[in-house]
């Protein structure tokens, strides 16, 4: 039972690549001309001297999380992470090449930038209070709402319908923990990827899958027998992990999305990474020239129940 339960996480996981894979093409960045006008070269802190040195960056990215990380149906990288970490090695070596990706997922993202196996994720990571104790973030480079993907014939309406049922996340995530904080008449259902999770909801193992907003609206544009709740809930910015006390490298991330931000260059990547039919609707997600995303203060919002 085993061995078919993987199979077909792994074949769900095909049919969301392919189908993302489909919505999203890839699109080419220059750095000596925007628009038909001519840009100049950005000036930006010096490099970390081991990014420098080998001459490329090595980033961890999620190859399961479409649209933001996953592998294409050509077997590529691709995401609006992987566009960011692209857009990274454009502005450091002018060329969006110029950058080795590693898979990874939300409970080994962490882990693998402390053992020093990457120079930073970008990695679909939520701010958090405990997270800082543990890593550096980057300024916020998008920002998540947390929604309720569930079968069609479900009865779960509101947040308060959760009390008795089984609720799917992945391990170590914000909902992971604000499910144990807050939610303590519900059956708590962890697994290690989002595949896993969606065949949790379909096979029954799970009554809701909770999770963020852009990858569950994906799987109910595919999968027509699930549908979204209608709450939304813990609207927090991602950010760049960074490990604790790397200030060169804090330094140069934050001043390249500074840059992104200030030229608006989040729109095009969101764009080439969403199906139009709602693209509108996550518009709001990214930075902006006149966005002002910020961190939480007082309370991690995994702690503040409903």
């Amino acid at each position: 039972m085993k061995g078919l339960a993987v199979a077909g996480a792994a074949a769900l996981a095909a049919a969301a690549f392919a189908a993302w894979s489909l919505a999203a093409p890839v699109g080419k960045v220059s750095e000596g001309t925007r628009s038909g006008v001519e840009v100049k070269k950005p000036k930006l802190p010096p490099l970390p001297p081991d990014v420098k040195g080998r001459k490329k960056w090595i980033i961890g990215v999620k190859c399961d999380f479409p649209p933001f990380g996953y592998i294409n149906v050509r077997g590529d990288n691709s995401g609006y992470d992987v566009e960011v970490a692209q857009r990274f090695a454009q502005l450091s070596f002018n060329s969006k090449s110029k950058v080795q990706f590693e898979c990874v997922t939300t409970p080994s993202r962490i882990p693998t930038l402390q053992a020093k196996r990457v120079d930073i994720i970008i990695s679909t990571l939520t701010w958090t209070k405990a997270r800082t104790e543990q890593i550096d973030f980057s300024v916020p480079y998008y920002s998540a709402t947390g929604r309720l993907l569930v079968p069609n014939n479900s009865s779960i309406r509101t947040l308060g319908d959760l009390s008795g049922k089984s609720v799917v996340t992945t391990t170590n995530s914000i909902y992971d923990r604000w499910l144990t904080n807050c939610f303590k008449s519900t059956k708590l259902v962890r697994v290690d990827g989002t595949a896993a999770a969606v065949l949790a909801l379909t096979d029954g193992r799970a009554d809701a899958f909770m999770f963020d907003d852009a990858f569950v609206l994906g799987v109910a544009t595919q999968n027509k027998t699930l549908r979204l709740a209608s709450p939304k809930f813990l609207n927090v910015p991602w950010g760049i992990g960074i490990r604790k006390g790397d200030t060169a490298t804090k330094r140069w991330v934050d001043a390249a999305l500074r840059l992104m931000k200030g030229r608006n260059e989040f729109l095009p990547i969101l764009k080439r990474n969403t199906p139009k039919s709602y693209f509108k609707s996550f518009l709001d997600n990214i930075p902006g020239p006149k966005s002002k995303f910020k961190y939480p203060t007082g309370a991690d919002p995994e702690t503040v129940c409903p």
